[in-house]
């Protein structure tokens, strides 16, 4: 790999630790930079490459999404090499990837897709459109990551107060039908049981983006 390639890498790594205000993985100044250098080949060689979950990496990692956006413009300015959008989100990718600690890409595109997922039955469930811009919906987003993130590596909230699960359940029991939608289709693929604990934070979650009893 050339070592402007490197540089480059380097630039964008710590702009990014400057811009999140947090540490990330080392790795990702191997994985970033062999990235970079195999999407600068793509190029050379006229190859139009699509990234499939643009729309998700956008939405969901926004602060990501936009120092890949800075990343781009680092490129350009330090190799002359004018990459598409798909790769700003690529890159964010990258970091999030390394802002989770994960050693495996695929890990991070998983629950990417699982976000998704869960989204997909909130809206079907209340057939509604979620408003992306507001703050409850913000925050449902940034629990999701950390729920799917616990979801992969097997670690759950303990079960610690029955009686608020209860009573939350009662409060927002459409929220509680819907969060036991997300329940069978967590079971289905991970095959495990959500904790109550769990299960009572999607439904006020839940209960608040789609603004239930309000």
């Amino acid at each position: 790999i050339p070592l402007e390639y490197i540089q480059v890498s380097n630039e964008i790594i710590s702009y990014a630790k400057y811009s999140l205000g947090k540490r990330l993985n080392d790795n990702v100044y191997i994985t970033l930079t062999d990235h970079i250098s195999f999407a600068i080949e793509r190029y050379k060689q006229g190859l139009n490459f699509k990234n499939a979950l643009l729309w998700e990496i956008k939405r969901f990692y926004n602060h990501e999404f936009l120092i890949g956006k800075e990343a781009l413009a680092i490129i350009k300015k330090r190799l002359d090499v004018v990459l598409p959008e798909d790769e700003a989100a690529s890159i964010a990718m990258h970091i999030v990837n390394a802002e989770l600690n994960s050693r495996n890409m695929n890990e991070t595109l998983d629950i990417t897709k699982m976000i998704q997922n869960i989204l997909n039955i909130v809206k079907f469930h209340f057939n509604i459109e979620l408003d992306e811009y507001s703050l409850h919906y913000e925050r449902f987003i940034t629990h999701l990551k950390f729920f799917t993130q616990r979801l992969s590596s097997g670690r759950y909230y303990e079960d610690n107060d029955n009686d608020l699960f209860d009573m939350i359940k009662l409060k927002y029991p459409n929220s509680y039908e819907c969060v036991k939608r997300i329940e069978g289709f967590v079971k289905q693929k991970y095959g495990t049981q959500l904790t109550k604990e769990e299960m009572l934070y999607l439904i006020i979650h839940t209960a608040r983006v789609v603004h239930e009893n309000c």
